[in-house]
């Protein structure tokens, strides 16, 4: 059985084994998602929103300890978050990203006073 994971706002889907994290699965589907631990559950930074319906294996005390509460609405940890069948995630932007595109959207605003 494979597992089929779709990454939002790409829309980019991969074909993964039952078990695989939503970390490497977004790696094999291209997708960027931030993380400096390296798939430890020490940063953080992989924070997704699993939509409803989705079907993961059951969560393990680290995530759980490390998401506080968050999972009640629908935030995983990607580096700990295991597909079970089919599950759709949705990827935030990469805060430095966010920031570039925040700052030359400024940019722009002001270059068309001129």
């Amino acid at each position: 059985m494979r597992c089929k994971v779709t990454f939002w706002p790409s829309g980019k889907t991969v074909d993964v084994k039952p078990g695989t994290t939503l970390l490497d699965a977004a790696r094999r589907a291209g997708v960027p998602v931030s993380t400096r631990c390296g798939g430890k559950a020490a940063c953080f930074m992989c924070k997704v929103a699993v939509r409803p319906g989705s079907e993961l294996q059951p969560m393990k005390d680290i995530e759980r300890r490390k998401l506080c509460g968050l999972e009640s609405e629908g935030i995983r940890l990607a580096c700990q978050a295991r597909a079970a069948g089919k599950v759709a995630v949705d990827v935030p932007k990469d805060p430095l990203r966010a920031a570039i595109e925040r700052q030359l959207a400024r940019q722009a605003e002001d270059d068309s006073l001129w």
